[in-house]
């Protein structure tokens, strides 16, 4: 019988067949994972093959000569991103559209011979060469191009080789600051302050799987997911509509992720969610230190508008990070993945890439002008942690994002308190028999944490490990040729890892390091300090060998002097240690070093205790809030103060990197704070004036210096190095040079001031001092009179029992029956609030006949005027016939005149201000970088003219006349 179906058999068969299809594409996906839809991948082929990586060429039968694009996967996604499927093909867009695709392809790691113990350092290793391997088969220089991830291996990359070969960087949703909000709202840097107590070998052992990626990336959008599913099953049956999105629905499911190999995860959270070193430079690829600021090449960034994962301003932060490279963005309306595969990535993302490789500029492309907005509030851990578990969550962050806001100040404060706590205890238990050394708070450092960075010098890093195994060898060189405890070695070389070493074995071995200058006077100060030997390095070695003493060479260098026992001959290893020999035993009283300020008549030998090194060390660590994630760098020479006792010793007792200057000019300072990642650099005295005067340079910009910390700055230099240096700031000490006490300005707010005794310092008071016959003024009953705010006095400094026998000008029952202090020589003023300004040292008075003039007020005073660089106050004559001098530099294109004098010396005293005051060209400084005046002080009266001003007898100060200067003259000599 023939006819028309009827609709209800009609309608049954095609629900039998839909059914029927339904069932067989279910078994194929159960089977198989999924449908086969006969897509094949795009032609390639393996031009190369790395340890760790393969180097694939797509269509590779083409002509050479067309732009190279190298593209990088991120860690945790396959090659494949770049070749999902026909239709949502990265490689066959751009060969089309002209460009010659190459692909770093690193395999699946839980599948390779020795992957999950490859490093971050390997991959970006891994892509450098690949850019090698294309330069050569091709001949052209590379456009380097990287998703998620891969953008930071691409940027980290270009950034190590200095750009060479590099023609461009294109990164899509890569993040150069990682400082962006947590998951689901936890309170900023709950990770990364998490991060440092766990140990390395729990995350060098912790590989994070592909599923858990896989189900992390799919949590960030929980309803399109499920949707995604749900769409797939209802439309199971009808497999032309299912084929053309089933190798990218295959690969975002199942076939797309690898694993996380636990070393690269270690490696990662240390210096890039930890410590963010993609921003602040200072991260290691093998021993070398990588900074993104050495990019110069064009960069062009995709910025997804709603990217979860990398948010805009993250992102953003390549304008910060590579302060030299010519930034461009091209955001577009995606999230992190549909930024490389999907219908906006092939309508928009991959033609953009080709016109740019060509030369071009894409429309959807701009200049990246304006600093970036700061990345969304939290810690450094957001992206690290969504990046290798893909957790996120809008609503639940936003939720919590006002209570961590308000808890943010508090838990700062809390941070630091817990950071510091321990630091302070520790000071506060140090007695005179305690062990306390730098060779034991090394030991200690390599012992906790073995594969950190101890020191930075000369673009290389240098672990704890490393240091201490040198640092051992130099020990049993230094037994080999006799070296005792206790005994004073002379140290007579340049800043360099070999210094660093010495210095730290002397100590180690309990001998006592005696720092000579070699731009100082170190015949006199060998003499001083009674040295019995004395080591230096190939560039000092002939003056060691005029010292008079046992000369030895140690460290390398292309000319040996045959006069110095070359200690680099002593074979360690042979070396047998002897039964006096205890690795650290120095004692908190006993010396560790001495070292030498002031030069010709004002040379003077500072016997540093392991103690007041202790003190210094936990003191700058306390004020400056170090931690593993700062870098510290050392701009003075080792043989000085601030490196010894604030950039060393707040390093070693924080776990803060140490970064060695090797030279010191505005441009080097730049270069090597972006490549170590400098975020504290030390200063003496006037050192920062080339810095501050100096045009900006490149590497300035978006700088991560947080604290210029050191002790001797003039106040208006201080102003200056705020102004233009912000939001860094200064934080100045005070550590006298007889005594355990220490100032610290942690408040920042009052430049010039040095603030308050640092806790767990000496405590100190400010006496009545004669300034005329120097010495304390006592009251009635026999006790000295402490100082009301406002009132000049002598800075006094308790002393401890036992270290009442070495202390300089020791005072007994001072304001106390039993009490003992040291006079420290260093005079100040205390205001209402209880802060400390300097006035100067009693050696630095001034007896003029109208009184003791202190130098400090007039320096202040005329420091501030914005013109003055530089200031020197001395006298002019001897003895009761001085008068007041004050000689000023000025910047450039500025002048001083007579009522800027005036005016600014009406802060100062009438009895108290200069009577002459001239400009000069320069001031010269001592190796310690403060103001000498014994030039100035020779000349006298200065001549009559320009630039010479003196004070009338209305207190004005007007031209200096040859009349005046007579009459100046004369009252000198009376």
């Amino acid at each position: 019988m023939t006819g028309p179906m009827p609709p209800v058999v009609r309608a049954f068969r095609r629900i039998g067949a839909r059914v029927t299809a339904t069932a067989q594409n279910a078994l194929e996906v159960a089977r198989f994972g999924g449908l086969d839809t006969g897509d094949d991948a795009t032609p390639h082929e393996i031009a190369a093959e790395g340890r760790i990586y393969r180097l694939r060429h797509y269509h590779p039968e083409e002509p050479a000569g067309r732009p190279v694009v190298l593209l990088v996967p991120p860690l945790m996604i396959t090659a494949e991103v770049y070749d999902i499927s026909s239709n949502v093909s990265a490689v066959a867009e751009l060969h089309r559209r002209g460009v010659d695709p190459w692909v770093v392809d690193f395999g699946a790691p839980e599948r390779e011979p020795g992957g999950l113990e490859r490093t971050v350092s390997d991959h970006v290793l891994a892509v450098s060469d690949a850019v090698d391997r294309v330069r050569a088969a091709t001949g052209r220089d590379v456009h380097l191009a990287g998703y998620s991830q891969g953008g930071m291996f691409v940027y980290q990359a270009a950034a190590y080789r200095r750009s060479a070969g590099v023609a461009s960087v294109i990164t899509f949703g890569s993040p150069a600051d990682i400082s962006g909000s947590l998951p689901f709202g936890v309170p900023a840097r709950l990770a990364g302050e998490a991060a440092e107590h766990i140990p390395d070998a729990l995350l060098r052992g912790f590989d994070v799987p592909g599923w858990v990626t896989r189900t992390g990336f799919q949590l960030l959008s929980p309803v399109k997911s499920v949707r995604s599913r749900v769409e797939f099953v209802l439309a199971l049956h009808d497999r032309e509509r299912l084929a053309p999105r089933e190798r990218q629905r295959r690969f975002l499911e199942r076939e797309g992720w690898v694993s996380w190999p636990g070393p690269a995860l270690l490696e990662f959270i240390r210096n890039f969610v930890q410590h963010n070193r993609m921003l602040t430079g200072g991260f290691t690829i093998g021993d070398r230190l990588v900074t993104l600021a050495d990019l110069s090449c064009p960069v062009l960034t995709f910025v997804g508008e709603v990217d979860e994962i990398a948010p805009p301003p993250m992102v953003r932060g390549i304008r910060r990070a590579a302060p030299r490279a010519p930034v461009y963005e091209a955001p577009l309306r995606a999230g992190h993945f549909g930024l490389v595969v999907g219908t906006l990535a092939m309508a928009q993302t991959w033609p953009a890439v080709a016109e740019w490789a060509a030369g071009g500029m894409p429309a959807i492309v701009r200049p990246a002008e304006g600093d970036p907005a700061p990345p969304p509030p939290g810690g450094t851990a957001g992206y690290g942690l969504r990046l290798a578990l893909g957790a996120g969550g809008g609503a639940a962050r936003a939720a919590a994002g006002t209570a961590a806001r308000a808890l943010r100040g508090s838990r700062q404060l809390g941070r630091q308190a817990v950071q510091n706590l321990p630091r302070l205890a520790r000071l506060e238990r140090i007695q005179a028999t305690t062990r306390v050394s730098l060779g034991l708070l090394l030991d200690e450092q390599a012992r906790h944490r073995p594969d950190e960075v101890f020191f930075l010098y000369r673009g290389r890093a240098y672990t704890n490990t490393a240091a201490k195994s040198r640092i051992d060898a130099v020990v049993r060189g230094l037994i080999a040729i006799g070296v005792r405890r206790g005994e004073p070695v002379g140290v007579l070389m340049r800043t360099r890892p070999t210094a660093l070493a010495l210095v730290a074995a002397l100590n180690r071995l309990g001998a006592v390091a005696v720092l000579l200058r070699p731009d100082g006077e170190p015949e006199r100060e060998a003499a001083l300090a009674r040295i019995a030997r004395v080591i230096a390095d190939p560039e000092n070695a002939a003056l060691a060998a005029t010292l008079g003493v046992p000369a030895h060479l140690l460290g390398g260098g292309a000319d040996r002097d045959p006069r110095l026992d070359d200690m680099e001959r002593i074979d360690p290893s042979a070396v047998a240690l002897p039964g006096w020999y205890r690795p650290d035993p120095g004692r908190a009283g006993d010396t560790a070093f001495v070292l030498f300020t002031g030069v010709g008549e004002t040379l003077r030998a500072s016997r540093v205790t392991n103690r007041r090194w202790a003190m210094s060390a936990y003191g700058t660590a306390s004020s400056a809030s170090l931690s593993p994630a700062d870098t510290v760098y050392s701009i003075t020479p080792l043989q000085h103060p601030s490196a010894l006792l604030m950039s060393l010793g707040g390093a070693v007792a924080s776990g803060a990197r140490l970064a060695l200057a090797s030279g010191y000019d505005p441009e080097t300072f730049w270069d090597e704070a972006r490549r170590y990642g400098v975020t504290v650099a030390s200063y003496a005295w006037t050192l920062l004036r080339d810095l501050v005067n100096a045009p900006p340079q490149p590497g300035e910009r978006h700088h991560a210096v947080r604290l210029f910390i050191g002790s001797g700055m003039p106040r208006g230099l201080w102003r200056r190095v705020e102004e233009r240096f912000a939001p860094a700031r200064v934080l100045e000490f005070y550590a006298s040079t007889t005594g355990e006490a220490i100032l610290v300005n942690l408040g920042g707010t009052k430049p010039g001031s040095l603030g308050r005794p640092l806790p767990g310092s000496a405590p100190v008071r400010l006496a009545r001092y004669d300034l005329e016959r120097g010495g304390l003024v006592y009251g009635p009953r026999g006790f000295a009179q402490e100082c009301e705010p406002g009132e000049i006095g002598m800075l006094l400094a308790r002393v401890r029992p036992a270290a009442l026998a070495t202390a300089a000008r020791p005072v007994r029952g001072v304001f106390a029956p039993e009490d003992a202090w040291t006079i420290t020589g260093d005079l100040f003023r205390r205001d209402a609030d209880g802060d400390f300004w300097p006035v100067g040292r009693e050696d630095e008075l001034i007896r003029a006949a109208t009184g003791i003039v202190p130098p400090g007020p007039i320096r202040d005073a005329l420091g501030d005027l914005p013109g003055v660089d530089q200031v020197a106050v001395y006298a002019v004559g001897t003895g009761g016939g001085e008068l007041a001098a004050a000689a000023v530099t000025l910047r450039a294109g500025t002048e001083l005149k007579p009522v800027d004098v005036s005016e600014a010396l009406l802060k100062v005293e009438p009895m108290l201000r200069p009577a002459v005051v001239r400009v000069v060209d320069a001031i010269p400084t001592t190796p310690g970088h403060r103001p000498l005046t014994d030039a100035l002080r020779a000349e006298g009266v200065p001549p009559a003219g320009p630039g010479a001003y003196f004070r009338d007898k209305s207190g004005a100060y007007r031209p200096l006349s040859e009349t005046a200067r007579r009459r100046l003259t004369a009252q000198r000599r009376t």
